[in-house]
């Protein structure tokens, strides 16, 4: 029986060397995780808060291990990357992250993302009383 053989060019497989080095994904949400969101929801352009506290210690370390995908309900509209991309510009410091983030258009393929208002889903459903009475970490009152 004869053996098949298959040939690739030097640069089909550079290509599939890099795309085996690619970083995961990690998507991150813009309102509630970078953005700290007190003020609430003002526009699909207008950011006016400060970022979460640690924020850019926390991307220059993730940056490490994953390629940053910022995502969020602005993503959609070119304002709204335009608002998050010069939100990151103005609050970043000395810290270089605007180079490294990605703003895409439509939900990434993330092996992890981090967001203020999901639960893990766990194979088992949530009861759906503790969905209506769920609120993301912004929102939660001291007393409990």
């Amino acid at each position: 029986m004869p053996i098949l053989r298959l040939e690739f060019s030097k640069e089909q497989i550079m290509t599939k060397i890099q795309v085996r080095k690619k970083k995961p994904i990690l998507s991150l949400d813009f309102d509630g995780v970078c953005h700290s969101y007190t003020s609430g929801w003002q526009g699909i352009d207008v950011i006016p808060d400060d970022p979460v506290e640690g924020l850019f210690e926390f991307l220059e370390e993730a940056n490490e291990e994953f390629s940053i995908h910022i995502f969020s309900t602005r993503s959609a509209n070119e304002s709204g990357r335009d608002a998050m991309i010069d939100w990151f510009s103005e609050h970043a410091g000395d810290s270089d992250v605007i180079e490294f983030l990605s703003f895409p258009t439509e939900k990434p393929p993330a092996s992890v993302g981090l967001d203020d208002r999901v639960l893990t889903f766990t194979g088992e459903w949530p009861d759906v009383d503790d969905l209506v009475d769920f609120k993301p970490w912004t929102e939660e009152s001291d007393d409990k």
